[in-house]
């Protein structure tokens, strides 16, 4: 039985790999300060489990941590817009949070129980982007953002720290995640909402920009096979299987939403093509072939789960 702690465990990748976890019959031990962003809900389901235990903290005040095998850490902000707007809490949580659990990490001792892994969740966008290929795990980091560029530092600290320290890790970089209990600031959800009180979907750049989606079960058990492998000191790709412009997406939703195909004319009336991201990303790509090599791929299909998701936020409306 593995025994891990799971920061950001009521977020959407978070209550995820929560899931996975205790379905994988481990002990979790669940960290999350609660923001904006954190699901009540899933914290209701995960305490039902014998094996989980929750705590109510910020991952930059925490002082300590249990004895473990793993530190899986997914506290996070994520959301680019919020991040150009003001950078000061991506700084604090994305780079001072990491180093805070390095250092508790750093300052466990042997003696009782060995020290933990410190498995962090970081991002394509760390690659910045790029017009074909695919970034491979060696590649430069070149953050073109204030979100990127704090997950890009937080991975430069794990890199030393594991240098100078010793301490044992694996870095995940996953391409665009998506699944219920996303925030509704995220394009899926967001585009559910604003098309349920007759708004218009902001699409950046014309809706040019392209992602790859994963789901977040799929990120889920990706964590479950890299642990099983028993791999460490390794940075690991993890790419979904569709790439789509954001307009082609924003389109699909549409398309669901009111349960019939629309022609481009048709959806215009829903979009506003007006607004322009600075630091825009055109196009993120991964090549995920070392972790596939552990046996693992991606199984969600998006236009299937996409129906599920649509679903679910046009019946429950989120602030």
């Amino acid at each position: 039985m593995k025994l891990v702690v799971i920061t950001g465990c009521l977020g959407l990748i978070g209550n995820y790999v929560t899931r996975r976890c205790l379905k994988q019959g481990w002990k979790v031990y669940g960290i999350d300060k609660k923001t904006y962003a954190a699901n009540e809900w899933a914290l209701k389901e995960f305490l039902n489990h014998q094996n989980f235990t929750f705590v109510e903290k910020d991952i930059c005040d925490l002082e300590s941590i249990p004895d473990c095998d793993y530190v899986i850490n997914i506290a996070a902000e994520s959301h680019v817009e919020n991040s150009i707007i003001e950078s000061d809490v991506f700084m604090k949580t994305n780079i001072l949070g990491v180093k805070n659990l390095l250092n508790i990490i750093k300052n466990k001792h042997n003696n009782v129980f060995k020290r933990p892994v410190f498995f962090h969740f970081s991002t394509d966008e760390v690659y910045g982007d790029i017009k074909s290929g695919s970034h491979i795990e060696t590649d430069i980091l070149k953050p073109s953002n204030p979100y990127s560029a704090s997950k890009a530092a937080a991975d430069m600290l794990i890199l030393a720290w594991s240098r100078t320290y010793d301490i044992e890790y694996v870095i995940l970089r996953p391409t665009n995640n998506y699944g219920i209990g996303q925030h509704c600031e995220k394009l899926i959800p967001l585009s559910v909402k604003l098309l349920s009180i007759n708004r218009k979907i902001n699409l950046h750049d014309e809706g040019n920009p392209v992602r790859t989606w994963l789901h977040a079960e799929d990120t889920a058990e990706s964590v479950i096979k890299i642990i099983d492998s028993g791999k460490i000191n390794e940075i690991y790709n993890v790419s979904g299987n569709i790439e789509r412009r954001n307009y082609d997406t924003a389109l699909r939703i549409l398309e669901v939403f009111y349960q019939k195909d629309l022609s481009s004319c048709e959806a215009a009336q829903f979009f506003n093509l007006q607004h322009k991201r600075v630091g825009q990303d055109i196009r993120y790509s991964l090549d995920d072939s070392k972790l596939k090599c552990l046996g693992w791929k991606p199984t969600k299909i998006f236009d299937q789960e996409i129906e599920k998701i649509v679903s679910y936020y046009k019946n429950n409306f989120k602030w």
